[in-house]
């Protein structure tokens, strides 16, 4: 806990951001996209969208953000995102989609015990740390024939190379997941150095880069659209929250949060750990939406 302390110190000290983008433990040799990846970009410097009050306003001034994600179970279910990460070892298998047209249809590496997500989404995040390689699957379930799927994608996990434009991947904006959990291991190192993954409960019939796909009928544009970024202000006074929760709040200044799909107002994504403490991450719900701007991140366009 002292480290945690000490750490989480130094990079308030400096800002947040890492000199180099932290490894995945147990996948080390691969990078969590390049680092000029809109993931992985900081925004802290770019200029507020003109159209941010009216973006905010719609996604809630006074509502609190909720972490959805913790340590222990809530309705018999861990309380986030989980992954595994595989190899070239691990069993691959073909599945059937729901949404097959936009689905990749390759093999997917599913170990014997992987961990699904609770709840109505059942994703399964597999981290391949042989080839890199990063797959996400959307209301994965057994049948009697094998494992199906709504939906499937893959990505490079050295490559900025994004989705065809309209189709949708594990997440409705057409985005990966795992690069947008808040990770235990990160904390414990005392930075997250990229973006997070947030849900709104309306969006508008449209997406911005990097999002590839929307999940709406409203052409509101008072509406967030799949792909908008905010961030937390920087005069929002964070040195009094527990470390766990600060080095979040941080990251959520430096690098901001991407409207991934439709959900609960303000409620960040992050993976399941027995070691977040769920009381320290709970005071998060100090800070609301009023505490928030949008960025015009229209300069985030890296080369595949």
């Amino acid at each position: 806990m002292k480290r945690l302390v000490l750490l989480a110190a130094l990079v308030l000290l400096t800002g947040g951001g890492s000199a180099s983008a932290l490894r995945l433990p147990g996948a080390t040799a691969c990078p969590i996209f390049p680092a000029n990846n809109p993931w992985n970009e900081r925004v802290d410097t770019l200029p507020v969208a003109s159209d941010s009050a009216q973006l905010i306003a719609s996604i809630g001034l006074d509502t609190g953000l909720h972490p959805d994600f913790g340590s222990g179970l809530y309705n018999g279910q861990r309380i986030g995102i989980p992954f595994d990460v595989v190899s070239k070892t691990t069993p691959r298998d073909r599945l059937s989609f729901d949404y097959a047209d936009e689905s990749d249809k390759v093999r997917y590496p599913i170990p014997t015990n992987v961990h699904i997500e609770g709840g109505s989404d059942h994703h399964a995040i597999l981290v391949d740390k042989s080839a890199c390689r990063l797959y996400e699957l959307f209301a994965l379930h057994r049948t009697e024939s094998g494992w199906a799927a709504g939906s499937g994608a893959t990505w490079s996990l050295r490559s900025n190379h994004v989705r065809p434009a309209g189709w949708t991947s594990a997440d409705a904006a057409g985005l990966p997941i795992f690069p947008g959990l808040a990770r235990y291991d990160e904390v414990a190192r005392g930075v997250i150095d990229h973006a997070l993954r947030f849900t709104v409960e309306h969006t508008r019939r449209a997406y911005i880069y990097p999002a590839r796909h929307y999940a709406s009928s409203s052409d509101d544009p008072s509406l967030p659209p799949m792909g908008l970024r905010v961030r937390l202000k920087a005069g929002v006074d964070i040195s009094g929250f527990p470390p766990q929760a600060r080095i979040v709040l941080q990251a959520l200044k430096t690098y901001g949060m991407i409207v991934a799909d439709n959900g609960s107002n303000w409620y960040i994504s992050g993976a399941p750990d027995p070691r977040w403490s769920n009381d320290a991450l709970h005071t998060i719900g100090r800070i609301t939406g009023s505490d928030f701007e949008v960025v015009d991140t229209t300069s985030l366009h890296p080369h595949p």
